[in-house]
């Protein structure tokens, strides 16, 4: 290999090991890897930019518009609702998964766990269920659901546009649906029948945490009505009779040095931990105020205001930023009262705390704010004030814009990016989403990331990088049957996924699949499919997703357990795969 290739390789390793670290955002590391390979001179100009005119993007960047029309729309709450009726969690469980993924298949996965999450962790709450039986199962459906079209994941439209630049003929929308479908309900039943098995057992959530998330950490300020003025925190005995439990005393900016033998005086705060309802009743019961409510909270004959528990989403802008540094107080006039992270203690003012992916907030808002808070991409409502409402008649205007764009593209009577994109043309002139919301509602993050890794793959190529790893291949292999083959891109490709998520992998693996196929003379068309299909099925760790990822917080995984039940399945989905495409899409035609 020349110097080229072998640069391409460090630039491959460098950007596999940052986007598994996850310290420096995905985007990001793509956006290094293209300036790297332009400065260098293996990619052209236009070369470093074809990626953010290809098909894929621009096909993305219009679901994206597509689906937040579906969400806005309100067309998923009957559904939601009529899912809060069930008591029985492995029924609930099954209900989810059989609702959540024909959806995938249309709409973008992370909208569809957000909507769904917070009713189920209602229905968990009232039927005393641990979420953790439950979350797993609906974000692996949202997966399943997701390959059964072109358009259900990015990886699907990203693996159709790199087959066309190798010469492949492309794929139509419909035309995973079969094998999709196969897996799917193979996922489902492994889910019900095993799967469950391997979740947490923990079949019930501790009593003091039923109605809440987790532990929250709240400042109450001290005021000169309340009866432990000149008490000790020790004298007090918060935990015994309250069920709270004081973890600091904070007199105006000085942390006091011995908090349980110090008296209370008025001003004072105290930082406290408990369930959100014990929080409350001590709060009343001492006559202690929200040391957050009082400094931001306008007067009382002002707009009614409701509470809410909201997550911060994974990969949130507002990670590692302190609450004053977020947007949450300007654009939603929105006081945060307590904080919950998972695992851990808080010991700081909440001001002073810097967020971090999973903390769930809880937050006072008006409620006129409630339905922008609810579609904030970077932030999940885990629960609200119910407010049923029949469904809108945008609602079913953005199915009907969905529909046609379905229908067309399927049909071929126009190309996909063609037919997506007036699909969100049309779905903003009918005001299924503000001229505003779509900007703020679409993932730049993969946007960027296609545009900016789809020129590695052209590198790979170019440098002859991809020739010596097929060399490599077809030395493991021998002169073996084909399957031997697509075995070995299905695993490789489902490895990398797990390590750098599932539009690098695919860049990476696709221009591979058709050189190997090439290499033992048969149709590349199974090995692209085969490539399609790993990437987007990505069960054995919490970060391989993102919707993996948003389960992980809210259900209390461990990182093994999703390896305990994610592991099986790939084998289950690889094995079925390794037999079933050769069938869909023969080697020999």
């Amino acid at each position: 290999m020349n110097w080229q290739a072998w640069a391409t390789v460090a630039v491959v390793v460098a950007a596999m090991a940052m986007f598994a670290s996850e310290r420096v955002r995905i985007d990001v590391v793509a956006l290094l890897a293209l300036a790297v390979l332009a400065v260098l001179g293996i990619v052209t100009p236009a070369e470093a930019l074809a990626g953010f005119s290809n098909e894929a993007t621009v096909t993305v960047a219009a679901m994206f518009a597509l689906s937040l029309g579906i969400e806005r729309s309100g067309v998923l709450e009957p559904l939601a609702r009529m899912l809060t009726r069930i008591r029985k969690p492995w029924l609930l469980s099954l209900a989810i998964m059989l609702v959540i993924a024909p959806l995938g298949a249309f709409i973008k996965n992370i909208a569809l766990v957000a909507t769904f999450l917070p009713l189920t962790l209602r229905v968990c709450a009232q039927t005393r269920t641990s979420p953790s039986r439950v979350l797993m199962p609906m974000a692996f459906a949202a997966q399943m659901g997701g390959v059964c079209t072109l358009i259900g994941t990015s990886s699907n439209l990203l693996a159709d546009s790199l087959a066309r630049e190798g010469g492949l003929p492309g794929f139509s929308v419909f035309e995973f649906t079969g094998l999709g479908a196969m897996l799917a309900v193979a996922g489902i039943v492994y889910l019900m029948l095993i799967g469950r098995w391997l979740l947490p057992h923990e079949s019930r959530l501790p009593e003091q945490e039923s109605e809440d998330v987790g532990k929250y950490v709240s400042e109450l300020r001290v005021t000169e009505k309340s009866p432990l003025l000149g008490q000790t925190i020790a004298d007090a005995v918060l935990g015994e009779n309250h069920g709270v439990y004081p973890l600091e005393l904070l007199r105006g900016e000085r942390r006091m040095w011995s908090p349980r033998s110090q008296k209370l005086e008025a001003g004072d705060v105290l930082l406290v931990r408990g369930s959100w309802d014990r929080i409350v009743n001590f709060r009343d019961q001492a006559h202690l105020e929200n040391a957050p409510e009082a400094r931001y909270v306008r007067s009382r004959d002002e707009k009614p205001r409701v509470m809410a528990e909201v997550m911060v989403a994974p990969a949130s802008p507002m990670e590692g930023h302190r609450l004053g540094e977020t947007s949450l107080n300007w654009r939603y006039e929105a006081t945060v009262l307590a904080i919950h992270r998972r695992g851990h203690i808080l010991r700081d003012k909440l001001s002073n705390v810097p967020l971090a992916a999973g903390d769930v907030l809880m937050v006072l808002v008006d409620e006129a704010t409630m339905p922008r808070l609810r579609s904030d991409e970077n932030l999940i409502v885990l629960s609200q004030r119910e407010n049923p409402r029949p469904l809108p008649r945008k609602a079913v205007t953005a199915v009907a814009i969905l529909a046609a764009v379905v229908l067309v593209s399927g049909l071929k009577w126009l190309p996909i990016p063609i037919a997506a994109v007036s699909g969100a043309a049309a779905m903003a002139l009918t005001g299924c989403f503000g001229t505003r919301d779509v900007y703020e509602g679409m993932d730049w993050k993969i946007i960027v990331l296609l545009g900016a890794i789809l020129p590695l793959g052209t590198a790979i190529e170019k440098t002859g990088l991809s020739q010596a790893v097929v060399d490599g291949a077809m030395g493991l292999i021998g002169p073996h049957h084909p399957l031997a083959a697509l075995l070995l891109v299905y695993l490789l490709t489902a490895l990398l996924t797990e390590l750098m998520g599932h539009n690098p992998s695919v860049v990476l693996m696709v221009g591979i699949a058709i050189s190997v196929a090439h290499a033992i003379g048969v149709s590349p068309t199974p090995f692209v499919v085969a490539v399609a299909f790993a990437a987007a099925t990505s069960f054995a760790t919490p970060v391989g997703y993102p919707t993996n990822t948003m389960v992980y917080y809210a259900g209390g995984y461990r990182f093994t357990d999703f390896m305990k039940v994610g592991i099986p399945l790939i084998a289950l989905f690889c094995a079925l795969s390794v037999w079933l495409i050769p069938m869909f899409w023969p080697f020999h035609t």
